[in-house]
């Protein structure tokens, strides 16, 4: 359960519906998902979030949607975060991740996860070759 209202177009001020009118076309679909209408009752986060989604998730940069949309998958696993596992695992099907791909990319969070665990707990120091301030 929800912690804030979920608000509805009907219930929306103007700045919300600027915001969720922009989410719709940007996206090209009528669905506004409840974490931006629960970031909604803030109509300021709502906009400043939804920005910098934009400028990290969608603007042109080096890496493709789908890898984005991969990373943010690993990253909400790695966090506990269910609805965002939720969200942009369905976001990378859209962009055409294959089973396949969810697999190893499953593997690789399973891997990464039970690495980090390990060298964390032996405290492991790293290498001078991978200390980039090092030179």
């Amino acid at each position: 359960m929800a912690t804030v209202r979920l608000v509805t177009d009907d219930e929306a001020c103007d700045e919300v519906r600027a915001v969720f009118a922009d989410i719709r076309a940007t996206r090209g679909t009528d669905f506004i998902n409840n974490f931006w209408r629960a970031l909604a009752v803030d109509p300021k986060r709502l906009k400043s979030t939804w920005e910098e989604v934009k400028d990290v998730m969608v603007a042109p940069g080096e890496l493709d949607p789908l890898t984005r949309e991969l990373i943010y998958i690993a990253v909400s696993v790695a966090n506990s975060c269910s609805y965002c596992v939720h969200s942009h695992t369905a976001s990378a099907r859209a962009k055409g991740m294959t089973e396949g791909q969810y697999g190893e990319l499953l593997g690789i969070v399973g891997l990464a996860a039970k690495t980090n665990h390990i060298v964390t707990a032996l405290q492991v120091p790293v290498d001078p070759e991978f200390d980039l301030a090092r030179g």
